[in-house]
């Protein structure tokens, strides 16, 4: 009882910082790239998407805000989007915070490896350009996704150009790699294809890609990780460390994989916690 009394309170609180959610569409005269989905956007199961054609972004922003904002790539294997507990349901955490929250929809890759980061550069775009309406700071802005949606960040993480740079990368329990012996092989299949050149998979390996020009990282995850190995993060933090990028990482006993912000993963309450400690600083 008491924790249903602390969920509804704090449910009530976070709400007092939320605004009306603004969603624009990514590309509203057409992308410059495709990835040949046919057929509508399809969900077969309640907010789980795929076949998405239509990119947008889901603004929340924060009343009273710090400047701060964070856009966040929910996973799903490059195969479907996983948009409540990696999306949708942490914008009133981060809108307490005085955080500006972003969800990005984006196009999945059917075969077109460039077509993911494109819609995450044009995402960071179209913040920044938003930024005095939506009371965000230029140099304040982070990307953050959750397994292939961590794949998807810290690939902009690694290959943004001069005006797509994230100021600050959050990964949970990502993809990194697209080496085979430890990848994701779903989201390997999905984005490079089952038979990639030695070329693309080291495009897309991340911890292969990182410089001192890297932003800074917080990185999550379960030592019991059975889809997504922990070296994925391991080796990426490592990456990070050795090019002097300032990066922490968490590791918690269990918890598997895809917990987002449910509140069956029982080290939840550290977790945010500590990216709450952590996003000060930024």
């Amino acid at each position: 009882m008491k924790k249903v009394i602390l969920s509804i309170m704090l449910a009530a609180t976070s709400s007092l910082f939320a605004q009306k959610p603004i969603e624009l569409p990514l590309w509203p005269n057409g992308a410059p790239n495709s990835n040949e989905q046919k057929g509508p956007e399809q969900e077969k199961e309640k907010n789980r998407l795929s076949n998405v054609t239509n990119p947008t972004i889901t603004v929340y922003p924060a009343k009273g805000g710090n400047g701060k904002a964070i856009i966040m790539c929910p996973g799903g294997g490059y195969s479907r989007l996983a948009m409540d507990h990696e999306g949708y349901d942490m914008a009133s955490w981060f809108n307490a915070q005085g955080i500006t929250y972003v969800v990005l929809k984006y196009r999945l890759p059917n075969g077109h490896s460039d077509v993911p980061l494109s819609d995450a550069k044009k995402a960071i775009t179209l913040v920044r350009q938003h930024a005095a309406e939506w009371g965000v700071n230029i140099h304040k802005v982070g990307i953050m996704g959750a397994s292939a949606g961590g794949h998807l960040a810290s690939t902009l993480a690694t290959h943004f150009t001069a005006d797509t740079r994230p100021d600050f990368q959050i990964l949970l329990y990502p993809v990194v790699t697209m080496d085979k012996t430890y990848t994701h092989s779903g989201s390997r299949q999905n984005l490079i294809g089952s038979n990639p050149s030695k070329i693309l998979e080291t495009l897309y390996s991340n911890e292969l890609q990182v410089t001192p020009s890297t932003p800074k990282a917080f990185i999550v995850l379960s030592n019991d990780d059975n889809a997504v190995p922990p070296l994925n993060s391991v080796n990426y933090y490592l990456a990070l460390l050795k090019n002097k990028v300032s990066a922490t990482m968490h590791i918690y006993p269990t918890g598997g994989h895809g917990f987002g912000f449910r509140d069956s993963f029982i080290y939840k309450r550290q977790w945010t916690e500590e990216l709450e400690k952590w996003l000060r600083d930024q």
